[in-house]
């Protein structure tokens, strides 16, 4: 895997699907907040004027010369949860981020937040 810094120097580029599909554009990287390893994905989707921000797992994700690959179907990305491109997740909203791709969900010990975005 690599890491969030890595990631970041992405932002900006498209991200497509395992069949090459664009989804969007890599905006920002979410860490798991126990591991600080990347989680999740924000990828701009939408039309000019109605961007939104959807989360993507990162797990499985690889970089190639032009664009981030990531292993789920453009379609499945565009019926994630989102936020405003100026938005934050919300803990409250975390847990659908997850079970949208049905991927386990726990907070922390002490019932601290999963992701940070770095």
């Amino acid at each position: 895997m690599f890491s969030a810094e890595n990631l970041r120097d992405w932002r900006g580029e498209k991200v497509i699907d395992p069949n090459g599909d664009k989804i969007g554009e890599l905006e920002a990287v979410y860490v798991d907040t126990a591991s600080d390893e990347p989680a999740f994905l924000t990828v701009r989707v939408g039309f000019i004027g109605r961007h939104r921000l959807a989360f993507v797992p990162a797990a499985g994700a690889t970089v190639m010369p032009d664009a981030v690959r990531v292993r789920y179907d453009k379609k499945l990305v565009g019926e994630a949860p989102t936020i405003d491109t100026d938005g934050e997740l919300t803990a409250a909203d975390e847990p659908r981020v997850f079970a949208h791709y049905q991927l386990p969900y726990a907070t922390g010990i002490s019932g601290e937040r999963r992701l940070a975005r770095r």
